[in-house]
Formats: structure tokens, sequence, C-alpha cells
């Protein structure tokens, strides 16, 4: 699996899980991610930046390598146009944790219009992790706007939060959700006010939530950038880039999307992003480090 490229399944297809997430239940791993299997739509006559939504893909394995296509966990429509699931609009960044109150598998992610103004976060539940996912509903948490996001557990107070792009990405948010992480409580904390930022990635290490983010350059890379709190009601503080290695000052060419553990090792997840040929952006998973005093490493390496 060779860093910053396309990646395939056991099947020899390309891995559609752009966005997403890596998340171990049971004895296997599941990647979740935007299904981008189709051809960047044209508009008026030139190739646009999106591809019809097709849904959330899972994909699951055993040693994080060789990964098996198990379908669409959550899938479009082509009903109504103004549903939060059909074709026409946008789903992003698709996260799902499992609910230990309700024993259900919920999935949030950003359900936009596809001129990004309706701006909402979307909720899905299932079952199985497999899917399929039934839609709840899709809002703006606490009456803000909702773009890049990701579904954050916090060991800190035993919560979940969406943590989530606001004002039009001038600040990051986290929006706490209620005990079946379904919808919000209304507790709501400004993590990085007039930082504009994007691209949400956290973990939790010896008492610390950290927060990789990107910058709002579109589909351009930009340097990474790290923050630190104790307490998310605290907000954060913006530490350094944590990137190591060739282009690190870019990212490697990549995005962030999600932090997972694996056998006591973080990684974090980027996206490598072809903006006129979405189904062909690549994938890297990079290993964290830190040191004794707390700061945070993002390792370059060639292949995962």
């Amino acid at each position: 699996m060779k860093n910053g490229t396309c990646w395939l399944d056991d099947q020899g297809k390309l891995i559609q899980a752009h966005g997403g997430m890596i998340i171990k239940f049971g004895d296997l791993y599941y990647w979740y991610g935007e299904n981008k299997d189709g051809p960047n739509c044209i508009i008026n006559g030139e190739t646009s930046r999106r591809v019809d939504v097709i849904g959330v893909s899972c994909y699951t394995s055993h040693d994080l390598h060789t990964w098996h296509y198990e379908g669409l966990a959550l899938k479009a429509t082509k009903d109504d146009p103004n549903f939060p699931l059909h074709f026409s609009r946008v789903l992003e960044r698709p996260k799902v944790l499992f609910c230990e109150k309700t024993g259900k598998y919920v999935m949030w992610f950003h359900a936009d219009s596809a001129n990004y103004q309706a701006a909402q976060a979307g909720c899905a539940i299932a079952d199985d992790p497999k899917g399929p996912f039934t839609f709840l509903h899709a809002k703006c948490p606490n009456g803000r706007d909702c773009r890049d996001m990701t579904f954050y557990f916090s060991p800190e107070d035993g919560k979940a939060y969406i943590i989530h792009s606001g004002d039009r990405n001038k600040t990051m948010y986290a929006s706490q959700l209620n005990d079946e992480y379904t919808d919000f409580t209304g507790v709501c904390y400004p993590m990085m006010q007039d930082q504009t930022r994007e691209a949400p990635a956290l973990i939790y290490h010896n008492g610390l939530h950290y927060c990789v983010t990107s910058g709002c350059t579109g589909w351009d890379p930009n340097s990474a950038l790290y923050s630190v709190t104790p307490h998310l009601s605290n907000g954060m503080k913006l530490i350094d880039n944590p990137c190591e290695g060739p282009n690190y000052r870019r990212t490697f060419e990549g995005q962030s999307t999600y932090i997972f553990e694996a056998e006591g090792q973080a990684y974090l997840m980027l996206d490598h992003w072809k903006r006129y040929d979405l189904m062909h952006s690549g994938y890297s998973i990079l290993p964290i480090t830190f040191n004794d005093e707390g700061i945070m490493t993002v390792h370059w390496r060639d292949e995962f």
C-alpha cells in the first residue's frame, strides 16, 4: 500500500472510501468513506469539482492491508431533490461510532446542498456496522452551520461530539451529542475562534485532546496544524505543523481526515484529492508519535 496513491480492494477494484475513517468493531477493522466511483459532473460544459452522491462505502479487513468491499452502508436516493440523501446534493466525511447505551451503530456526516449553503450534519443508525444505515435527520448543530466535521468520543467526560467547522469555516466547534449519539444537547464549545480551519481529526492522549486540521484553501494542499487542550470546554491552542518528511509544509500533498489506533499505534489518515478526477483520489496512513513533552509528530512513510 504505497502512500499518496490509489489503493485496491481484494477484488482489484479502487477503494472508494474518501473523507472517511477506520475503526475496529469486534475482530474486524471497518473503513467507511465517500464512494466517488463515478465521473466528475459536467456543468455548463466544464468538469466540476463534484461527483453525484453514490453513498457511504463500507470495507472490512483483518489486517488493515487486505480490504473487502461490503457494499454501501448508506445509499443515495433519486426521488426527492430536497432530501438530504439525494444524489444531486453533498454527502461528505462520514464517521461511525458504536453507542453502548442503545447497541446501535451511529453515523454522522456533512450533509449539504450542491451550492454548500445548507451546511448541515446528517445522522443515520444501524443494527450492524456493515449497514444498512437508516437516515434519521439532517440539521445545523445548535443552529450553527456545519461543513468539514468528524465524530469524536471524548474519554474526558464520556460524551460524544460533532467537531465541525462553523461560521463559514472561521471557527471550529465541539457540539455535544445526547447519550444516544443521535441529537445535540445544546452544549457547544468554540475551539479555534477566527482561525479558519477545516478537516478536523482528533485523538485523546495522556489526558490531552489533540486535533489536526488543515487551512481552508479549497482543494489545494496546505500546512497542517495541530492544537491541544486538556478540556474541550477550554477551547484549543494552535501549536505547530506536526508533519515531518518531504512536502511537510503541504501535508505531504494531502489533507487530514481521521486518526485511529491499532495495536497501540496511532495513525493519521490523509486524502490526496484530485479535484477534477475524484474517483482516483489517493490515500495515506501515517504513524503518529508523541514525545515526553507531548509534542505530536506525523512521520512520512512511503508505504503503509
